[in-house]
């Protein structure tokens, strides 16, 4: 609960992973759209694809495989669909990291390190943390991905404008999602990576671009 509390210094408030854009172009705009973008970025993109690499990741640091490690954490780093996104996903794994060293250090920590020492993506810090510390994948996956999700509604929130009611709404309605990619994320292996939402790649491509941002992504 304290790793991914929006006040753990992650600086996760400041990525929108693209929905800024999103907004801006007309294709989120009431609670309703965002409802809709964010159950498909979380079941066919982003959301299914940092599962499968959270859990691959917590598999690793538990069976001690440092080879298996590396290899999800650096698939995890290549696989960021725009420069936004790979500036999203490795500054806050980075920051995540630094942090629980500093405040819960474990040898998962350290394997880590041991193991990839190049750009350190999201999932793949939390995955191994929670690891390293016996939280158990079934509890710490749909942790993680609620978390994701309630960051995402947060940046819809203030963007669109919507209520603070409206976005619980958007949470209860994701919370269904959330389920069903944490079950295919857990039975998914590596190869099974790949998402099927372009506008919302294209979304996060074009924020770099936009002319007046709050957000970072």
């Amino acid at each position: 609960m304290a790793w991914l509390s929006p006040s753990f210094p992650v600086g996760a408030f400041s990525y929108s992973s693209g929905i800024e854009w999103a907004v801006e172009a007309g294709d989120i705009h009431d609670a309703a759209s965002l409802t809709d973008w964010l159950s498909l970025m979380m079941t066919d993109g982003g959301g299914f694809c940092d599962g499968v690499l959270f859990a691959q990741t917590h598999r690793a640091v538990c069976a001690g495989d440092s080879a298996a490690l590396r290899a999800v954490a650096e698939l995890a780093a290549a696989f960021s669909p725009s420069r936004e996104r790979h500036l999203e996903t490795t500054a806050q794994g980075r920051a995540f990291r630094d942090a629980v060293r500093s405040a819960w250090p474990c040898e998962a920590i350290t394997m880590l390190d041991a193991a990839w020492d190049g750009p350190l993506a999201y999932p793949t810090a939390v995955g191994a943390t929670c690891a390293g510390h016996g939280i158990a994948l079934e509890v710490a996956l749909p942790a993680f991905l609620h978390a994701v999700a309630a960051n995402w509604i947060s940046a819809g929130v203030r963007l669109i404008p919507l209520g603070q009611t409206d976005g619980q709404r958007v949470l209860a309605a994701l919370e269904k999602p959330i389920a069903l990619t944490v079950a295919r994320a857990r039975a998914a292996s590596l190869d099974d990576i790949g998402g099927a939402v372009l506008r919302a790649d294209l979304a996060s491509m074009r924020h770099e671009t936009q002319y007046t941002r709050l957000f970072r992504s």
